[in-house]
């Protein structure tokens, strides 16, 4: 059974920065495709970021695109999301998500299609 666990979340100033984790436990994620996606209050799910495991392409929501950078660590089986100039509207719980096999491109944006969910960690921008 695959467990995903984020962590890295918090309260930070507008403009600031912060960097979440996703680590996965259970099995590789050699060639999967693992997404970040958050929740505000009172909103529906959004994408923010994928990354293929095999070969490293990456996708971003154009809310983010520029401020926010997808990466991970084989060795560590570890999603991370490097989120800097953070704005009030980036405040949300976000979540981690995995599928064992690649995703095609224009499905990564898709909730439905990954099969491993994180709990969600907290992050709130405000001064």
């Amino acid at each position: 059974q695959v467990q995903l666990t984020e962590s890295g979340g918090g309260l930070v100033q507008p403009g600031g920065s912060l960097r979440l984790s996703c680590a996965a436990s259970g099995r590789a994620f050699s060639r999967g495709t693992t997404a970040w996606f958050r929740q505000a209050s009172a909103k529906e799910r959004e994408f923010v970021a994928s990354i293929r495991w095999s070969g490293g392409d990456t996708y971003y929501s154009n809310s983010v695109k520029g401020r926010f950078t997808v990466s991970r660590d084989k060795a560590k089986n570890t999603m991370y999301l490097e989120m800097n100039s953070l704005k009030a509207e980036d405040t949300a719980v976000y979540y981690c998500a995995a599928h064992g096999s690649s995703v095609i491109v224009s499905a990564v944006a898709n909730g439905g299609m990954y099969h491993y969910w994180g709990q969600g960690t907290q992050v709130t921008v405000s001064s």
